[in-house]
Parts: structure tokens; sequence; C-alpha cells
């Protein structure tokens, strides 16, 4: 771990001091990097779909997102060095304000156009002045104010995206308020309309796509909810108290998407934003803390935060990577510029709460998880497998599908998304560098040219199972029931009709090659898995100090540990996964595969504990072990 790194991994976040520490020391290498007027960050090389001005003001504001909770709060009680930090800080940020609004500088952010990125930019600097007014509006001149008005009122103006992005409007017009300017009602009223159009019940929303149910829910559409319901002036009170409701009713169902040690489950797109994960219970205490105890809130913000500043997440110089556990850019969507990992410090909300608030007088207190939960809305079964002081949460996703931001049928559409074991996002189409850890992929016969399923034709779930039916090749279609059967195991059955022969592989979880890519600072001669590799005529299976992986069929099958490329592990940068491959002629093929990943001291013996799996025609029966047996029917789906 570099040193910088190992200064952020040793900072205990205890109170509200220990967390302005952390934000200073992360905001602290971006100084050299501010251009002369002050308004644009320029933090590296690679590039986005808008422009490098665009990406440079991008850059700019996110760093706000911890600054303007920063300054809003009290100060007063730090150490007389932090708060003259803060105060170079405060300049720092005014100046960029004044000459980013000026059209006449050198540094002005350029006009807002239909469906901008800096959109999306406005939303930081809208909360920080509503924040701290103090620092960012009343030194203003006239002159200076309304700069910022018109360059801010550009959101009315013109057309922005129907999803979550509505919010960066509504947002522009509660500064507005705050601040005694002109508020556009007719807009207000079009963008709420929105917003309604994506609530679907118990606390959910979707983000523009009734396919994509991911980390925008709590980090953007009930974050921004919150936001608004904190600090909006008075009136529209129902609107408030249903925001306020829905979040309470999301809250406890999020919750089970993060490990007692603040190990979150990755999916989805938009993973470089990390800690922006917890943003949500950041968001949720500005508000009120309603749908969760005090001391939960607390515990998941800041062990999340924990979590990440023990992983490699910045460079050497300290600035965040694109990236997830380690920096990747094979991972990243087409919007990611440099700048924009800082999205993350929306979880610093929680510094605009004085020190006498309850999220600082609480104790921190985890939450207990159920085993197994099924999450109606969207549209997930969830597992804790809690052994040992481990959590290994897993996540069975059914009918979830994105545009194509990059990679997205691999973050959206794979059979289960793990907390401990990651997933794998592919370089390219063949075996190997397709990187098909948790997902049935399927090539013309003899090309080793191989896709996984990019959306659904119709799904089921129920508590026991989910079920999809989609194409995988022209000619050939799947049906696949994914039944998570306890602890470590899962299974799936695949019922693939071919009108040629292919070529399937069915991979397991993704496991780390050795120490060092499992997290470890020991240095191997050789890139070699270190402890056992189990392999059977039915399947195969890897036993390392630092996980176990594996795959079992009902038949004698090949099964083999494919080494994918490089760095299309989000969690490890170099993985082996276990994989059952086969050749299938043309015709209809019945497939049943137990799955198995562990983490615990216990993996070896609970090896032994595959679920038992008993056919009669065309229905199966699968025992997990000391659970409920489940009955699917593979002849009526």
């Amino acid at each position: 771990m570099e040193l910088f790194q190992q200064k952020l991994a040793q900072n205990p976040l205890q109170s509200r001091q220990d967390a302005v520490t952390l934000l200073l020391d992360l905001c602290r290498p971006l100084k050299p990097y501010y251009s002369a007027g002050k308004s644009l960050l320029h933090l590296g090389s690679t590039c986005a779909f808008y422009s490098e001005r665009d990406a440079r003001m991008e850059g700019w504001a996110r760093v706000l997102w911890g600054l303007g909770p920063l300054f809003a709060g009290d100060n007063t009680r730090l150490p007389a060095a932090q708060q003259a930090e803060i105060a170079e800080w405060e300049a720092l940020y005014l100046e960029g304000l004044i000459h980013g609004t000026d059209p006449a500088d050198p540094g002005y952010w350029g006009p807002i156009m239909d469906f901008d990125q800096k959109m999306v930019e406005t939303a930081a600097l809208d909360v920080a002045l509503s924040l701290a007014p103090q620092v960012l509006w009343n030194p203003l001149t006239e002159a200076q104010r309304q700069n910022v008005y018109t360059w801010l009122n550009q959101m009315n103006e013109h057309k922005l995206s129907p999803n979550n992005w509505c919010f960066f409007r509504i947002l522009t017009n509660m500064t507005f308020a705050r601040l005694g300017l002109p508020v556009n009602e007719e807009r207000l009223a079009q963008d709420y309309a929105v917003i309604e159009h994506c609530y679907i019940g118990q606390g959910w929303y979707f983000d523009g796509h009734d396919g994509q149910l991911d980390y925008y829910i709590p980090f953007a559409m009930h974050f921004y909810s919150l936001v608004w319901s904190a600090l909006a002036p008075q009136g529209d009170e129902a609107r408030r108290q249903a925001y306020r409701a829905r979040s309470a009713a999301f809250a406890p169902q999020f919750a089970q998407w993060f490990a007692d040690d603040g190990a979150e489950i990755p999916f989805g797109r938009s993973l470089t934003y990390r800690f922006a994960h917890s943003a949500f219970f950041a968001a949720l205490a500005l508000a009120g803390g309603d749908g969760l105890p005090w001391g939960a809130t607390r515990h998941l913000l800041l062990q999340n935060l924990r979590h990440w500043m023990q992983q490699p997440i910045t460079g050497p110089d300290g600035i965040l990577t694109i990236g997830y556990q380690y920096p990747n850019l094979i991972m990243s969507e087409c919007y990611n510029a440099h700048g924009s990992p800082y999205w993350a410090f929306k979880a610093f909300l929680f510094l605009a709460l004085p020190e006498n608030h309850p999220f600082w007088q609480t104790p921190e207190e985890p939450l207990p998880h159920a085993a197994q939960v099924l999450l109606p809305e969207p549209r997930m079964l969830l597992c804790h497998d809690e052994v040992a002081g481990t959590d290994h949460i897993t996540m069975y996703p059914v009918g979830q599908h994105s545009a194509n931001h990059g990679n997205c049928a691999a973050k959206y559409e794979k059979f289960v998304y793990s907390n401990r074991f990651g997933f794998c996002i592919p370089r390219g189409n063949r075996l190997d560098d397709g990187a098909f850890d948790c997902a049935l992929a399927a090539s013309p016969a003899g090309f080793n040219f191989y896709r996984m399923r990019d959306e659904v034709t119709a799904y089921d779930f129920c508590a026991d199972y989910n079920h999809t039916t989609y194409t995988l090749l022209p000619g050939t279609t799947a049906e696949s029931w994914v039944i998570p059967c306890g602890g470590p195991w899962h299974v799936r059955v695949h019922k693939i009709t071919t009108a040629q022969p292919i070529d399937i592989a069915d991979g397991g979880f993704a496991l780390p090659v050795d120490a060092y890519a499992a997290g470890g600072t020991e240095l191997p001669d050789k890139r070699h898995p270190s402890g056992e590799v189990l392999q059977s005529e039915n399947g195969i299976c890897t036993l390392q100090p630092w996980g176990a992986v594996g795959i079992y069929a009902t038949a004698p099958c090949t099964a083999s540990m494919i080494r994918p490329f490089p760095n299309t592990n989000l969690m490890a940068n170099l993985v082996g996964i276990p994989t059952i491959t086969a050749r299938l002629e043309p015709g209809t093929h019945l497939l049943v595969h137990s799955i198995f990943g562990d983490i615990s001291p216990a993996a070896r013996e609970r090896l032994a504990n595959a679920p038992v799996i008993e056919a009669c025609g065309g229905t199966l029966t699968i025992h997990p072990h000391g659970g409920h047996p489940v009955t699917i029917n593979t002849c009526g789906g």
C-alpha cells in the first residue's frame, strides 16, 4: 500500500474532526492542478464523451460535494491549522466561482446547452450555495451574483434527460428560492412529474429506464430528494413528507447491500464513484434520519468510508483514480473523465451536521442481516452468509438492463454479484479475455467468439429462485433458473435450445490467483495459486487462504480454471474462474450446475455440503444443506 493510502487507512473516523481530516487529506493533493483562476481542475489525460473544458469544470465541481458541507459546518473547534486550511479552500472556491461564471474570463465554464454535462455539475454548486452562502454568495458583488444567477438559470432554458437529471434543475430552483432569486415554477412542475413517473413504490425509483435499479437510486434519486427536503424553503410540505417517507422505506432495504465491515456489493454502472454508495446515509441524516436508528446510519456510512480507505483507490500522488478497488480504466463508462471519481465526495454531506447532532452522539450499531430476503421492486434476491466473522453478500438480480455506457451486460446481467469476489468485465470475446464469471456464454462451435446474455425477453422471480428467458446467439435461446441455496452455494439450471452446434461456458466466482492479487503485500515470484486445486470428473474447485471457488455438474463434464486477462475483475487485478465448458449439438439440452464461493475459514468443510439435486422428468428438486427443498419445472418454464 502506498504511503498516502496508509495515512488514509489509519484514520479511525470516530469524530467530525476525523472526518474533516480525511476530507482535507483527500483534497490537499489537488491544489497544484487548479487553473490560474481556480475555476477548472485538470487531473489527467483520459477523456469522456464531453469536452475537456467540461471535464475540468466537472472536477472543480465534484470536489465541492465535500467542501460545501465542510464550509457549512461549525469549524471553530477544529485545530487552528485545519481552520486555516479550510479558509484557504474557501478563498480558492470563491475565486473559482467568480471566474467560472464570468463570460469575459478565460476560466469561464461556457454556456449550458441541451443535455449538457455541466447540468450534472450544477448540483454540487447548488448544494454548496444553499449550505454555505456566507462563503460562496454573501461576499460576491452584485455583478458577480448576477453572473452566477445567469449561468445557473440556463438550466431553466434547456432540455435535460428525463431521469435523475431533473433533480439538477429542481436543486437549482431550490437554491434560487433560498437566495431570493426568481424561480421557474413551470420547469419545476415538469421535473417533479418526471420524478413521480420514476417512482415504483415501497421506497424504490427507477432512473429513467425501468430496467435500471442500481446505485443511482440511493446516490441520486433519494440523495437529491433528501437534500431538497432538508434545504428547500417552507412550502410544498406534502412533497417533502413523501420524499422522506420513501427514503425511510428504502433505507432498511438498501442497508442490506452492506456488510458489517462496510464492503458493499459492486453492481451496475458508475462504480468508480466508490464511497458515493454510502452518500444516501449522509443525506438521510441531513434530512432527519427517518428509517434507520441513528447508530445504524452512522455505522453504515462511517464503516463504508473506513472500508474504502483500506483500498488502493488513489495514485501515489493522492489523486483518486478511475477504477474500483484498484485503478482500472477497462471498467469505466464513456462519461468517466479524470475528475469524475470525486462524485464520491457526496458521502461527506454529513460534515454539515454539528457535533451535538444525534449522528455524532449515538454509538455505532450494526444492523442485523437476514440470511435471505426478496426485494420485489428491484427484482433481487439478497443473501448474507455470515460465518466466523465474515459477511459474504450475494445479489441475484433479474430483469435488469442498461444502455451501452460501457460493458453494461457484465454490470447488470450476470447471474449473481458478490461483495467479496466482485465481478469481471470483458476485454474481448474469446473465452480468456471475455472473463465470464457468474455468467453463461456461448460461441458458434469452434469460433472461440463468445457472448453472454444482453437483455432478457422474459423473467419471473420468487423468494426461492429467479427465472429468465433470453437469446444467447442467433438461433440459440436459453432459459436459466438460479436458486440460492444458503451459505456458499447456489444452483443454476440452463435449458438451451440451439439450431446449430455451439460451445458454451458457465463460469463461477472469480478468485485472486495469489495473495498479492487478493490485496496482500507479499510479492510472488510467479503468479499461480498457492493452495489446492481439487479436480474431479464432475467439476473443479480451488481452495486458497483468501477464499475458495468451484463449479460442479450433475454428470461428468469438462471443468477448468480459466485465467482471464489481467485487470478484468473489479476487485483483484488477476483472477481465475472455475468454468464448465461443453459443445452442444443442435437440439435442446438441460444443464445443472452447482456453484461454490466462500471466504470463511470453514470453506473446506462447507464444500462437502453441496446441495442435492433430484430429477424426475422435467421436474428438478434442489435440496440445500440445512434448507428447504426448491422445485422447478423445466418443461413449463
